[in-house]
């Protein structure tokens, strides 16, 4: 960071945050988190100015003058006063329901009533909302609820049926939000139980998807707020979406039955639809998308086989210091929700990206409508052919298929399939429809523990003791699951002795390599007992023999917290040739190498999950400038003050983001090119 920087980074005091509109300082609160993303919402998807808005704005209501969360004035207001404001927000807790006499949905309604220019409001608790429109019907003020507020730059009508250019890419946790918030809703509306529920979003998530796939015809997924109103408009939604779900069917029959149904009830398909058309899935940010969509997933399908879901910070720095490319196969063993495959194709794009704008000499926002059509059949060949994903559950599996659909459809080769069964017990359509993907004879694919075809392999493997694979049949086709037998002073020697049981991580790094073509590249999370206990150093001998062992990254225990303390690492290893191993054998010692070692002692959250920033020597948080603009202080009778500042930004408090940078020096020094 420069010298400059440096001098105008500011801390904020700990248990407190400081607002993304305004910059004061206020009270970490829950309630306070709900208006910060609704402050973000505002600014970065509605498209409003900083110097619109005002928070706590005192509201005068008779001898009272209660404090609104957020107010938003006209563009070019004459005056930031209560006669001209145009949009009040309320924000609460989770705990407070819409319908609260105190702090629900009239509160707001008495603030709208009193500034009589005010046209529009919303209420929310992060959970639920509601959107009102003031209107006068015969000389009285109706409350007309909407699916939406208009942005800043929008209209009513892209409120009613977004177009495609009017679709909003999501901001940090708003499409989060949207999703849990969808998701409640037919948890308490269609009393369907947690998992059910998942599925039926994940079928609009698709139809959404598919919708916005499908250039060059108007948007279809959109429910207007006179439709959502009525019974009859209700139904005009449910037919409509029900046809892109038989699209949707006939395109993913891998993933949905021919008899499949959305099994919502009208009202709420209607109102769900409402909640979702405004966003670009495909357009977002693939971190914002992949951190709604993986939460969802985890509250929803964690089961009880050592599944614990990585998170995005670590997967990112495992698959760039992996470092996959444009033409090789990649695949994650026991793919969970997706996240290693998606993270890896998105960097592949990235690389494809930066590739295709050295050719065509301009950045991408100038690319041509043929330039963007050739790179999106690029990227959706790539996606479909060159990645591939297996988990025995058959729900990780659905949620996998739809996580790659969201990021560049991806979906074909994401296989059920326990990864641990012997080849040949895998079934026939499993082995043909592989073959296939990968050029190969269905013989190949039996013989899958013998001959490699990937060459990039990043995953996570379900591991601990107390789900061990004691099975004999599946341990034969191991040497880590025979019994070994000190062979020497430094050696060890493989017995035809099965042991009982092992815990599934030890074959897991059998299999990868197994499935690896000669010099790939492996990236696996695996516990700290494999790399340090005494008794596991018969392991450690034959990954020595097998691989060369490129960097070891040790992380802080609390990088899967709150579900799972276990104390883990990250190893990136290569697959030796077998005339590698030959020589060495000839030679009867591993040739000497360096490997890279990091630690990553913070992540960038807390065993709790909460999130952790950088701090000052004094323990305050430090925020850093993000961006120029102004803003505007409002007084206790609504005074104003224009004051230059600067727009700030937390830290996020995570030294992985650094090990791929140090890795790419390392192995630069150390000649390797991958």
């Amino acid at each position: 960071m420069s010298t400059k920087a440096e001098k105008q980074v500011i801390s904020v005091p700990e248990g407190q945050i400081r607002d993304y509109v305004d910059g004061a300082f206020r009270k970490d609160t829950p309630e306070e988190y709900v208006r910060q993303t609704i402050e973000k919402r505002l600014i970065n998807e509605h498209k409003y100015a900083r110097e619109q808005i005002s928070i706590e704005f005192g509201v005068k209501i008779g001898s009272r003058r209660p404090r609104a969360d957020i107010v938003v004035f006209p563009k070019d207001c004459p005056e930031l006063t209560q006669d001209y404001v145009w949009l009040i927000v309320e924000c609460k807790r989770e705990n407070i329901e819409p319908k609260n006499r105190k702090d629900g949905v009239e509160q707001l309604k008495s603030y709208m009533t009193a500034c009589p220019n005010c046209e529009w409001g919303l209420w929310t608790n992060g959970k639920y909302k509601e959107v009102l429109r003031k209107v006068q019907v015969e000389g009285r003020v109706e409350f007309q609820e909407h699916n939406d507020i208009p942005a800043a730059d929008g209209s009513l009508e892209d409120v009613d049926r977004p177009k495609r250019a009017t679709l909003k890419k999501a901001y940090e946790d708003n499409l989060l939000m949207v999703f849990k918030t969808c998701h409640n809703h037919i948890y308490a509306t269609d009393g369907l139980q947690k998992q059910p529920a998942f599925f039926e979003l994940l079928k609009l998530i698709f139809c959404k998807t598919l919708d916005e796939q499908n250039v060059g015809r108007p948007l279809e997924f959109y429910a207007r707020a006179g439709e959502r109103a009525n019974r009859d408009g209700q139904l005009t939604v449910e037919k409509r979406i029900s046809k892109i779900f038989g699209r949707v069917k006939a395109q993913f029959p891998q993933i949905f039955e021919a008899n499949d149904e959305i099994k919502l009830q009208p009202r709420s398909l209607a109102w769900i639809v409402s909640e979702l058309q405004a966003y670009s899935l495909l357009e977002t940010h693939v971190d914002v998308k992949g951190k709604a969509y993986e939460e969802l997933v985890g509250a929803n399908l964690r089961g009880d086989r050592g599944e614990f879901f990585t998170p995005r910070n670590i997967m990112r720095m495992a698959v760039e210091m992996v470092n996959p490319k444009a033409g090789e196969k990649v695949c994650d063993t026991s793919c969970g929700t997706g996240g290693f495959l998606v993270t890896a194709m998105n960097h592949i794009i990235e690389q494809l990206k930066r590739d295709i704008t050295e050719d065509f000499g301009i950045g991408e926002v100038n690319w041509s409508d043929m330039q963007k059509t050739a790179v999106r059949d690029r990227i959706k060949e790539i996606a479909a052919s060159d990645f591939f994903g297996f988990d025995i559950n058959p729900d990780l599996v659905k949620a996998t298929k739809m996580n790659m659909v969201m990021n560049n459809d991806g979906s074909g080769n994401i296989y059920r399939n326990d990864s641990l069964l012997p080849p040949h017990e895998w079934s026939e359509e499993l082995k043909a429809e592989l073959a296939a993907a990968l050029n190969l004879q269905a013989d190949d694919i039996t013989n899958a523990n013998s001959i490699g075809f990937f060459d990039v392999i990043v995953t996570n493997p379900p591991f601990g003791s107390k789900i061990p694979i004691n099975d004999s049949h599946i341990l034969e086709q191991f040497d880590v699951g025979h019994v070994w037998q000190k062979h020497g002073e430094a050696g060890w020697e493989l017995s035809d002795r099965l042991k009982t049981s092992v815990p599934p991580e030890q074959l897991f790094i059998e299999r990868c390599l197994q499935f690896l073509k000669p010099d790939g590249r492996l990236a696996i999370v695996l516990p700290d007992s494999i790399l340090g206990n005494p008794g596991l150093s018969h392991i450690r001998n034959w990954l020595l023999e097998k691989t060369r062992i490129v960097a070891s990254v040790d992380l802080d225990v609390d990088t899967f917290q709150p579900r799972n303390g276990t104390q883990t690492s990250v190893l990136i290893l290569q697959k030796k040739t077998q005339e590698q191993m030959n020589e060495e054998r000839y030679a009867r010692q591993i040739i000497p190498y360096n490997i890279f070692m990091a630690m990553v002692e913070k992540v960038g959250h807390d065993r709790r999950g909460n999130t952790l920033f950088k701090r000052d020597a004094e323990g305050n948080e430090i925020w850093v400038p993000e961006g120029r603009d102004a803003r505007v202080n409002y007084g206790e009778e609504g005074e104003t003050e224009e004051v230059p500042t600067e727009r700030k930004t937390r830290v996020i408090d995570d030294q992985s983001l650094e090990v791929p940078r140090f890795f790419e020096q390392w192995k630069k020094e150390e000649g390797i090119a991958w």
